[in-house]
């Protein structure tokens, strides 16, 4: 079995500083790479992580490079999408050594784990809180789907296509992401797209697609479905998600919120 840990939303800012002078951004991330790290021997054959973008909250080269020391004591390689907090640029810079960035344009990859590929995209618009894909992306996504034949694809995006409820949130979405799901039902092999940006952990099948949003190790975004509401921030507590691919038939990935922090147990069920 192989499986793959998503982080999303970690809104690192300078050492020392909130995020909305609330929410302690870079002790959340620290908790959750020493979470990782302490349950990695249970959790079998990890290949890597992925963070599905926000990895700052200005994107700044001091807080890159305050993510990055972060992520250093991770135990496990880890690879990166931009979200609407990013910048394109900065981030290229700071993670230039990476073999996993591209020398230009969109901040995309593929990445082959055996029974199933990872497709990172890009769907940051510099200085929108919406995403895009752009025609470049959508070349990106057919070239690698095209190479993958068969074989299980897993969309990783910042900005989700499905809705959410939550009104401002779904203001704040994919455009375009009928022509991004057009594509993926077309794929011979088993989809999924995995996501950020609602802070928040959420599912749903759109057709053959299943869609997933991940909950961020920092803040959520408070759940209100009324119309109308401005999106809130609520210090809930914080999460990553573990995606294990199960190899049965022709394999399916299931995922598990792996809250932050250490909990007591376990106990066996019988005394």
């Amino acid at each position: 079995m192989t499986s793959f840990i998503q982080i999303t939303d970690t809104h690192i800012v300078a050492p020392g500083a909130l995020v909305c002078g609330q929410s302690d951004t870079a002790t959340a991330l620290q908790q959750a790479v020493a979470t990782i790290n302490a349950k990695l021997p249970q959790l079998g054959d990890v290949d890597c992580a992925i963070v599905t973008g926000d990895l700052t909250d200005h994107g700044t080269p001091e807080e890159y490079a305050h993510f990055s020391a972060l992520m250093d004591a991770l135990d496990l390689p880890w690879r990166a999408v931009p979200g609407n907090h990013d910048r394109r640029d900065v981030m290229r810079s700071a993670f230039s050594d990476a073999p996993w960035m591209p020398g230009n344009g969109p901040i995309q990859w593929t990445h082959d784990v055996g029974p199933f590929c990872v497709i990172g995209l890009d769907t940051l618009l510099e200085g929108a809180h919406y995403g895009a894909l752009s025609d470049e992306g959508f070349a990106f996504l057919d070239k690698a789907l095209t190479a993958m034949g068969n074989q299980c694809a897993i969309v990783a995006t910042h900005h989700p296509w499905m809705r959410t409820g939550i009104a401002a949130m779904d203001a704040d979405m994919l455009q375009g992401g009928a022509r991004l799901l057009e594509r993926l039902q077309a794929h011979p092999g088993p989809v999924q797209m995995i996501s950020g940006h609602a802070h928040r952990a959420m599912t749903c099948q759109i057709g053959r697609v299943h869609c997933q949003i991940a909950p961020a190790p920092c803040h959520a975004v408070a759940l209100d479905h009324r119309a109308g509401q401005d999106a809130q921030m609520v210090l809930e507590p914080g999460a990553v998600t573990v995606h294990l691919w199960q190899g049965m038939d022709e394999g399916y990935l299931t995922s598990n919120i792996l809250p932050i922090g250490s909990f007591p147990g376990p106990w066996p069920f019988h005394e």
